[in-house]
């Protein structure tokens, strides 16, 4: 199975092309604006890089988030006209479940820092068994997750991770790494009726539908 995985979930514009488990080739650039440009391109090239063309994948795979808004729908929106485009299917895999290696025996959390700034200090966090989440992606706040990882035995992905001060002496602390590599490498063992490819946002959005008039 040839597989095709995108990232633009954050700053660094990202593929990986990946055949039956073996990493082919990848691509990372870094494009904080302007990806819907250069995507499109930057894809074809992997590919004719390795000799194949969009018609000769077999998969693709887009990481969904949680991540910058604008680059989500970017790369999920592509992802998906791929999709259409030449009826192979494609596969949403989340920044958290992108970060923890493909193949991993046992549970691991992710912890994605999502606000820096303290006293305000939030982050993404699911925990993956398998490849895939256990539950959805929820934001914790320092406090919450302090709480979450006390007596925590199992692998830690995670950034920021001085926030949590004594008590990262205890964890199994690991690189908090999400990218198309690791999205490529799970992406054919996931269903895609289960793995959508939908952009993942942590929280609901600030603005919503109005409601009925009173005099409707």
């Amino acid at each position: 199975m040839l597989v095709l995985a995108l990232n633009t979930a954050f700053t660094t514009l990202e593929a990986a092309l990946v055949r039956d488990g073996e990493l082919l080739a990848d691509a990372r650039e870094s494009l904080p604006r302007g990806q819907e440009k250069v995507l499109p391109g930057f894809a074809e090239a992997l590919l004719k890089a390795q000799g194949a063309e969009f018609g000769d994948v077999d998969r693709f795979a887009v990481v969904t988030g949680p991540g910058s808004f604008t680059g989500l729908r970017i790369g999920v929106a592509y992802a998906r006209g791929l999709s259409l485009v030449t009826g192979a299917p494609c596969v949403g895999i989340t920044s958290l479940e992108a970060a923890i290696p493909a193949g991993m025996a046992g549970t691991a959390l992710g912890a994605l820092m999502a606000q820096r700034r303290p006293p305000d200090q939030i982050w993404w966090v699911q925990g993956v068994s398998g490849d895939i989440g256990l539950a959805p992606v929820q934001e914790a706040g320092l406090e919450a997750l302090a709480a979450m990882l006390r007596g925590f035995h199992a692998p830690v992905f995670m950034d920021g991770a001085d926030a949590l001060g004594e008590l990262a002496a205890n964890l199994d602390l690991r690189p908090m790494r999400p990218s198309a590599v690791t999205a490529a490498l799970k992406a054919a063992r996931l269903d895609p009726a289960k793995h959508p490819p939908a952009p993942v946002y942590a929280r609901a959005p600030d603005a919503t539908l109005p409601g009925p008039r009173d005099d409707a």
